[in-house]
């Protein structure tokens, strides 16, 4: 079977393909329904079957004779630490957390809120909570009290996991006094506070009355069994960034979701049992919970959990080393993070330093690759760049390439055509299907592929309001696309970020692709800013690549005419700043609301997902010497 042809199948026979991929992991229980709907209508799959994401990580592997086979990696150069977890290790320091939620009174359907930092305790943790059917809540370490606030007072947790602090870079990021606050302004009373001491300083004042500590209460634990649950059982929550008022809690299930990951190991990212894969991501994103943790161990891969930058521990030559030390076969990461290395090494001088032989695939999602660094890529490294495509909601690709089957094809600046499960179309305002070269809003018919979100924590009316409303019968993606005659997909970027100037429907992608390639440009993001006579105009904020002597005034003059001569005087693009970095998220995304917002000189919110603060401030100024 080719890849198109797994495709057509899991279209127009959906149960019956997918009840052969479930077969793949290991049920208690198989399902024998294989998709119903729930009392809402809204579709589930394998309702009836049961399971344990725990064992299917852990004690599956070690009951097939691979317990000593490395699971986990700890790479810390922000620490200068390492340690190796074997998969009969993993199942001790899971077992023992589980059985000491058990003795606090712990129990299945209860949920539990997780602020820790990027060290192997935060995998144990996820793992633990699952074999014991408690419902996780991880959430990224750092963030302010307020954002803990929300997802306390939504989910309700009966204990939150945490640890004395973080590092960022050579910084240290103490958690327990944002955690106190936090506390102090929920609604609801946390039950048990654990609290994992890294002990890098000495840090007794910072405890707070009540707590529990993590170590104490491993050693004093007996290990707990998993249990089973249902298919349908909630595994996680995972509130979308950025939350203002009511949080948005993304519901994953247990069963659906390990099919969809076993699947995703094997045919799109082509993994075989025993390989090395290496997500460098966040615990607290989707893409931490399904490739960092999950999908790896479900597939009997070996995982890397990494503490660092891809340019700063020590230098933009990291992620190679990382690569070449613990062998890995393929690799994940966002865009912005080759973008950033790119930046620092232009030449790709620090990738000959290391030895690269074991790295056959890199995938890159959470934003739109341009070509420019595509073509970095290959001419440094020459290995495939996967591009593709999925969200929080989805919990595994929508879009990409079936990378297993050997005559995978790439289009750059694709995401890749629809991945088995999702019948992914390209409609207009009023629901009608857009021919090729067509730009319109990125839609899937329901049902959505397993492992797709459950709904919105408690609030069916606002998960149907926010996807399933605007066109009946299917998902809205919140995305804008263009599908070409071959059936690949380019995801143009979030349908707010499509402006109009002067009645013309302009792509801001489109424009970014063209700045990029401005052989002086590391990265960019244009924004539709607001103008009294067209309505919206495009404006360019760019970085350049290091080592650049040519003045800023010339590159901005030199990315005007390029823009004018690949697009057309109809862009109106007349507006370039050159600045030295670009608003991020913690997970790479580019900002672009954000910047739209502060050039519009509107009032704004810092969302707290942001990377570093002070980025906002040293664009504010450049755009004030700038207007002038």
């Amino acid at each position: 079977m080719k890849a198109q042809e797994m495709f057509q199948e899991s279209i127009e026979n959906r149960e019956g393909f997918w009840a052969k991929q479930a077969e793949n992991i290991k049920w208690f229980e198989f399902p024998k329904t294989i998709l119903s709907d729930d009392e809402n209508g809204y579709p589930q799959w394998f309702a009836d079957g049961k399971l344990n994401m725990s064992y299917l990580c852990i004690d599956k592997h070690i009951e097939d004779g691979f317990g000593e086979q490395v699971a986990v990696i700890y790479d810390s150069p922000v620490t200068g630490k390492q340690q190796k977890y074997t998969f009969n290790q993993l199942k001790v320091e899971v077992s023992k957390l589980a059985g000491g939620l058990l003795s606090l009174g712990l129990k299945k359907g209860d949920t539990a809120v997780v602020y820790m930092p990027m060290i192997p305790q935060t995998l144990f943790t996820m793992l633990a909570c699952a074999r014991i059917g408690v419902i996780h809540n991880v959430v990224f370490g750092g963030f302010a009290p307020n954002e803990l606030v929300v997802r306390i007072d939504d989910c309700k947790p009966k204990v939150l996991i945490t640890s004395t602090a973080g590092v960022e870079i050579a910084k240290r990021i103490p958690y327990l006094p944002l955690v106190e606050e936090a506390i102090r302004l929920a609604q609801d009373k946390v039950d048990h506070v654990i609290v994992f001491d890294r002990q890098l300083i000495d840090n007794k004042h910072e405890y707070f009355e009540g707590t529990i500590d993590y170590q104490e209460l491993v050693d004093r634990s007996q290990p707990a069994d998993y249990v089973s649950v249902e298919s349908t059982h909630p595994l996680y929550l995972l509130y979308t960034s950025g939350t203002t008022g009511k949080p948005k809690g993304v519901e994953r299930d247990t069963g659906g979701h390990a099919t969809a990951l076993k699947f995703s190991m094997k045919y799109h990212y082509g993994m075989e049992p025993s390989e090395t894969f290496w997500a460098a991501s966040d615990f607290g994103w989707a893409v931490g919970h399904s490739f960092m943790v999950y999908g790896p161990l479900i597939n009997r891969n070996t995982t890397i959990v990494f503490e660092g930058k891809p340019v700063m521990t020590p230098d933009a030559g990291t992620f190679w080393r990382v690569i070449s030390e613990h062998k890995v076969n393929t690799m994940f990461t966002a865009p912005t993070a080759i973008r950033a290395i790119k930046k620092e090494d232009p030449n790709g001088e620090l990738i000959k330093k290391y030895d690269l032989s074991h790295y056959k695939k890199q995938f890159l999602a959470g934003e739109r690759c341009d070509v420019a660094t595509l073509d970095w890529f290959d001419e440094h490294i020459g290995i495939p760049a996967v591009d593709h495509w999925w969200q929080t909601e989805s919990g595994s690709p929508m879009l990409g390439l079936l990378t297993y089957f050997d005559d995978f094809k790439i289009k750059r600046a694709s995401a890749g055509k629809p991945i088995p499960g999702y019948d992914i179309k390209v409609f207009d305002e009023n629901g009608y299907e857009l021919d090729a070269h067509h730009e319109g809003y990125l839609v899937i018919k329901l049902p959505l592929a397993p492992g797709a979100m459950k709904g919105i924590w408690n609030d069916f009316p606002r998960f149907e309001k926010s996807y399933l409303s605007q066109f009946p019968g299917y998902y809205f993606s919140g995305d804008g696309a263009i599908k070409d005659e071959d059936g690949y997909i380019f995801v143009t970027g979030r349908v707010d970020d499509v402006i109009n100037v002067a009645g013309h429907r302009l792509s801001t992608s489109e424009m970014e692709e063209v700045v990029s390639s401005h052989p002086e440009i590391a990265e960019c993001a244009v924004v539709g800013i607001e103008d009294q006579l067209k309505g919206q105009i495009p404006f360019a904020v760019a970085v350049t690549k290091a080592g650049v002597t040519k003045g800023d005034t010339e590159i901005e003059k030199e990315i005007i005419s390029l823009v004018r001569e690949k697009i057309g005087a109809v862009a109106s693009l007349k507006n370039v700043m050159i600045v030295n970095r670009l608003p991020k998220t913690r997970s790479g995304k580019i900002l672009r609301k954000l910047i739209r917002t502060m050039l519009d000189g509107k009032e704004f919110q810092i969302p707290s997902t942001i990377d570093d603060e002070q980025i906002i401030s040293e664009i504010q100024e450049k755009y004030e010497f700038y207007k002038n």
